[in-house]
């Protein structure tokens, strides 16, 4: 399947602001079903992108911000070629042993309520991957999807698990936290969906999770739609949470996203969403 996407990020400035550095995580990596046809990032300012990767591999890139400047806009623009590989993750690149992707952070803290929660899966410890679904089936049921600010302050774990509905970044908190909390290692994906016969409110970025089975290897889990990745997902960055994923890190103030995405048969709705703070 052939995606186009557009991601468009503005976000207003300190009132005087001279100098500001920025991260940016908008550059998707190819991999094993995921062909990276073209791709490109646009500043409406006069400066250099310098390219780099972070520790886990992502493909980053870094600027400085000369002012005074009252706004910064970002625009990511490319198109993707992939392939339905059934969930399953090959040919990423893979800088730390599964193991590290046990370790829990303040969006994943392993509360008592969390793991009282995970110790509800209920299939053989022996099967791994049939634990994986049926945790993703337990996530699904127990949180309801909304639209949220994943940009900007998404829901840990138990406060997802508490509420009773998060948006896809706090319902990715969920499964790995609890993932985590059984010995399965667990990780923080962000990219773009474009599913098919989307609605209204569908599409553009999204949040998920990718968990280790031995003999198997990494297997993307969308507990929000209750299913694997598929041909309509394009995989952007990973992390431990959604902080380790952002795609704008800089000291701004509020935050507009503007994001477009086409299958191959036309427009997929655009989603707005707004955040306050600093990312």
């Amino acid at each position: 399947m052939r995606i186009r996407i557009r991601h468009e990020i503005t976000q207003r400035l300190e009132p005087g602001t001279r100098n500001m550095a920025v991260t940016v995580r908008l550059t998707p990596r190819p991999h094993e079903g995921q062909f990276i046809t073209r791709w490109s990032l646009d500043l409406n300012s006069d400066c250099r992108l310098t390219p780099q990767e972070d520790a886990f591999g992502n493909l980053c890139h870094t600027f400085t911000v000369d002012g005074p400047a009252e706004r910064l806009s970002l625009i990511a623009e490319g198109e993707v070629e992939t392939q339905d590989t059934t969930g399953i993750v090959r040919g990423t690149v893979e800088r730390f042993p599964p193991s590290l992707f046990l370790r829990q952070t303040d969006l994943t803290e392993p509360t008592s309520a969390v793991g009282d929660f995970a110790a509800r899966v209920q299939e053989p410890s022996g099967d791994i991957l049939a634990r994986l679904h049926a945790l993703m089936v337990l996530v699904h049921e127990a949180v309801e999807e909304q639209d949220g600010p994943a940009m900007g302050d998404p829901l840990g774990a138990d406060a997802a698990l508490a509420a009773g509905k998060a948006c896809s970044a706090g319902i990715a908190h969920l499964f790995t936290a609890a993932a985590r909390s059984l010995g399965l290692p667990a990780r923080h994906i962000s990219g773009y969906v474009a599913p098919e016969g989307a609605k209204e409110g569908e599409g553009a970025t999204r949040h998920w999770a990718e968990a280790y089975a031995a003999g198997i290897g990494w297997i993307s889990f969308d507990a929000g739609r209750n299913l694997c990745g598929t041909e309509h997902y394009v995989r952007l960055a990973v992390g431990l949470d959604a902080m380790g994923v952002a795609p704008l890190r800089s000291t701004g103030l509020e935050l507009e996203e503007r994001v477009s995405a086409l299958d191959g048969r036309g427009p997929l709705k655009v989603l707005q969403a707004q955040s306050q703070g600093q990312n």
